[in-house]
């Protein structure tokens, strides 16, 4: 929804929203971007401005800003992940061809770290977002939303039953949902076998109706999914193969130069499977079955950096990072998701951009028989000191 298309009591609902968040520092002031936050919460002041002011801490917490310039994707990412901008539809917005069927999640998923996956999907929104603020430059005219087509030809249930597939799908859904809100102008959904079902039935619950409206479905008749694909793309900016008049420099109906588009990622790019061991500097942390285990820190001044590492000997553990406001209110940086730390050394970090009590919890509470052992370091870097706290100011 643009800003021209509120009603009267949805502008008076905006103006006081607005005012609510004018302290906010945003990655795009324009009315049409901070309306999305209201849009998203079904136009409640109280939960959109809850919804910004999180999604503006994550940013800050996991350095989201900075994310295109500075960080550099693995390189199995950038070769296999199945995604690009083709073009732009007729309304100047980013067109993504997501080659989904054809790609090797599993493949992927054995060649990268699962905080490198997700933080290649926060990368390629950002990308988006920049082609979008690009777009809207070049027209003049507000350009805050993207098409997706999404390819399911080559739809493999090996690939979809994998569940490591399915828990980052899954969570990169609820990422997007929190911080890309209304983002998405149209979905086409290609090719879609009789599995698709299945697939579809994973994610439905975890998007919002808003969402789920702008989704279309197609099956194998191209004659159907092109004309609706060419109502909202012009013919020069749609790959052959979509029913444009596109091809790349080999004269590729795909235009697979242009946009990945997946295939089987060799196994030289995969992770060496090597069980970690433990750090001489590790301390060790029996969990039993059915429990969990918070590690409190307070933190005495923002911007510090809290740093993780840790191993479980046999098995894996839930892991997340969450803060408790003055008020009670607890807030989640890192959301609790279980981590195969048991066949690769967990690492990360977060800046704790407010002093106040950071809470590492490890989750156990899933296995009903099995405990676990776990080795784990936590340190606190001070932003005004090059020196590490190890576990700093633990209570």
């Amino acid at each position: 929804m643009m800003i021209s298309q509120l009603n009267e009591l949805q502008k008076e609902t905006f103006a006081q929203f607005k005012e609510n968040i004018k302290d906010c520092k945003l990655i795009d002031s324009s009315d049409d971007y901070i309306v999305k936050w209201l849009v998203a919460r079904n136009f409640d002041v109280d939960q959109a401005e809850k919804m910004l002011r999180r999604s503006l801490e994550w940013r800050r917490a996991n350095r989201i800003d900075e994310i295109v310039e500075q960080w550099e994707p693995p390189v199995a990412l950038v070769k296999y992940y199945p995604m690009g901008i083709i073009g732009n539809d007729k309304q100047s917005c980013p067109v993504w061809i997501v080659s989904f069927g054809n790609a090797d999640w599993r493949g992927i998923l054995q060649s990268v770290s699962k905080r490198d996956y997700m933080r290649y999907v926060c990368y390629m929104a950002e990308k988006s977002f920049h082609e979008m603020r690009k777009n809207a430059l070049q027209t003049q005219k507000p350009v805050t939303y993207q098409t997706f087509i999404i390819d399911m030809d080559g739809l493999s249930m090996r690939q979809m039953s994998y569940r490591p597939f399915r828990e980052v799908g899954i969570e990169g859904i609820k990422l997007s949902e929190a911080n890309y809100p209304e983002s998405l102008r149209r979905v086409f959904i290609i090719n879609a076998p009789k599995a698709f079902t299945f697939v579809f039935s994973m994610v439905k619950p975890f998007l919002h109706q808003v969402t789920l409206d702008k989704i279309s479905v197609f099956g194998f008749d191209k004659n159907e999914w092109s004309a609706a694909l060419l109502k909202e793309i012009d013919a020069d900016q749609l790959p052959v193969y979509y029913g444009g008049t596109m091809t790349d420099s080999n004269g590729d109906p795909k235009c697979s130069s242009k946009v990945c588009t997946g295939g089987e990622v060799p196994q030289s790019y995969y992770l060496e499977v090597v069980k970690p061991t433990p750090k001489k500097y590790m301390t060790s942390l029996a969990l039993s079955s059915g429990s969990k285990k918070k590690l409190e820190y307070k933190i005495i001044q923002a911007n510090s950096v809290l740093k993780w590492e840790f191993m479980t000997e046999e098995g894996d553990i839930g892991f997340g990072i969450h803060y408790i406001e003055r008020n009670g209110e607890r807030v989640d940086l890192v959301n609790n998701e279980r981590i195969e730390s048991n066949l690769i050394m967990e690492e990360g970090e977060v800046v704790c951009t407010r002093p106040v009590l950071y809470v590492v919890e490890f989750d156990n509470s899933y296995s009903y028989l099995r405990s676990k052992k776990i080795w784990y370091r936590i340190i606190i870097d001070l932003p005004s000191s090059t020196t590490p706290y190890e576990e700093f100011d633990r209570k």
